[in-house]
């Protein structure tokens, strides 16, 4: 299906930028296959999400230590926490502690956990899926991470939906449970499966 600009003023009605989001989805969204409103209705629901309503650009890791421990509980126990919390770097600490030495990200000590933090509209995160993105653009992506945030929110996120294969995911029904797959495949866990799923269902509905 093709999604008009008047379904999209529908399921994004506080966007100012219609008209650019309308030309980038009319190109992308076709591109990679995202073209059922399963897919459509998925995919939009999920930046929404991991951007805080496509406003949030690059990861805040600016947490509570209770957060820390929730989200985090074998690297952030609660002494722990305490501690990164309490730093003045604290998200840059805080990343570095989170992703180093995962995600083809070096050691805690090596920075790159904060460097290859998530960004764009799904939040691309680690250096193993900047160097696989980089290979899609004219840029060096690993070398200039920000561009994720700066130029290439929405590709980025398009094509990091087609490299786990998520369309297939959708295509399994349009249920909570069908969400909650997607959710683990953009996410990594449920962290906001309940706001994913209620946007899901809302911007389905607008397009089934």
């Amino acid at each position: 299906m093709e999604l008009t600009k008047e379904q999209l003023k529908q399921l994004l009605p506080k966007n100012p930028y219609i008209d650019h989001w309308h030309h980038a989805l009319s190109i992308l969204l076709p591109d990679y296959e995202i073209n059922t409103p399963q897919r459509i209705a998925a995919f939009i629901a999920q930046c929404s999400h991991e951007s805080g309503g496509f406003t949030a650009l690059k990861e805040n890791l600016n947490y509570r230590a209770e957060t820390l421990t929730r989200l985090w509980p074998k690297l952030f126990p609660a002494e722990i926490a305490k501690a990164y919390a309490a730093m003045p770097n604290k998200q840059e600490a805080i990343a570095n502690r989170a992703y180093g030495g995962r995600m083809g990200n070096g050691p805690e000590a090596s920075g790159e956990g904060y460097k290859f933090r998530g960004r764009g509209y799904i939040q691309l995160t680690g250096k193993d899926n900047y160097s696989a993105f980089d290979k899609v653009v004219a840029e060096d992506i690993v070398a200039n991470p920000d561009l994720v945030a700066t130029k290439y929110p929405l590709l980025s996120a398009a094509w990091y939906w087609n490299s786990r294969k998520i369309n297939s995911v959708c295509d399994q029904g349009a249920t909570d449970e069908v969400v909650k797959k997607v959710t683990k495949l953009v996410n990594g866990g449920e962290i906001g499966l309940a706001d994913r799923q209620k946007h899901f269902k809302e911007f389905h509905s607008l397009l089934a």
